[in-house]
This record gives structure tokens, sequence and C-alpha cells, in this order.
């Protein structure tokens, strides 16, 4: 598997977390449904801290995150939380037990690494676009291009664009 997409998406989350002062990072967004930009980063590592957390016994629940404060309000930890997930993303392919809370029920599925590495992919571009509807409403903050759109978006523009 490629990991380079990782990579890059979580890279330029680095790029505009860089630009933020904490007040802005951890600022309620109205349009956010007053979530803030940093609760939306927050639940991005801890989906991908979860799966790499749950590498090793083969057994994986997102339910089971840490909700940790500091990575939601302190936009400097949350770079460090993303520099530390991208250097241990690469791994090997294997089975996971997936278990997840659904309607009050648990659910057991069979999955594996690079297919939950896909998910938190395209997990994470889905915030990156609500985070962008915040950083749009900040003054001074360059957005990457392409944050928050996934990579079908982007291959599809470029074959309209020809």
């Amino acid at each position: 598997m490629d990991f380079s997409a990782v990579h890059h998406t979580l890279g330029d989350l680095k790029k505009l977390l860089g630009q933020l002062p904490d007040e802005d990072y951890t600022a309620s967004i109205h349009s956010l449904g007053d979530s803030s930009i940093g609760q939306h980063t927050r639940h991005i590592i801890e989906l991908f801290q979860c799966l790499l957390d749950s590498y090793k016994n083969g057994k994986l629940n997102y339910d089971d995150r840490n909700r940790d404060k500091q990575t939601e309000s302190d936009s400097y930890f949350a770079m460090a939380c993303i520099d530390a997930i991208l250097q241990s993303i690469e791994k090997e392919n294997k089975s996971l037990i997936l278990t997840q809370m659904i309607l009050e029920e648990p659910v057991v599925i069979e999955t594996n690494y690079f297919r939950e590495v896909l998910y938190n992919l395209e997990h994470c571009i889905h915030h990156q676009a609500l985070i962008k509807v915040a950083a749009y409403q900040l003054e001074n903050i360059a957005i990457p291009e392409n944050f928050g759109v996934a990579p079908s978006t982007i291959e599809y523009r470029k074959q309209c664009a020809q």
C-alpha cells in the first residue's frame, strides 16, 4: 500500500494548524454546531491512534478513544500527535476484528489494517472539509489546495478541466 496520501493529507492538516493561535483552534464555531477546529482535529487524530494502538492485538474499536482534551486545546500537541502517527502508520497489512456499537448493539466484523487506513484517510478528509468551513471565517489563514477534498473529486475536476 502507498501511504503517501496519508502523509500528504495529515501534512496539510499540520500546515493549517501551524497557522492557528490556540484561541482560534479552540473557538466554538456556530456553523460547525458550536464545535471547534480543535475538536475535529482531536477526532481525526484519535481514530488514527486507535487503529495504531489496536494493531498488535488485532482488536479494533473506534468507540474506545481517549477523547484527550489536550489534543483539542493545544495545536502544538496535536501537531506532535500527527507527527507520531506519520512515523508509525506504515505497517504490513494484517487481519483485524472491528467492534462498533450500532443502535446500542455491538457489531463485530472482519477487516484489515489497509482497509482501516483508507477509512481513516477518508474520515480525515471529511473532517478537514468541516475544518475548512471554520478556517474560511478566520483572517490570514492559507488553506492548502484541495484541503478537505476527496481524491476522487480532485481527479474528476482534473478530467473536467481537460
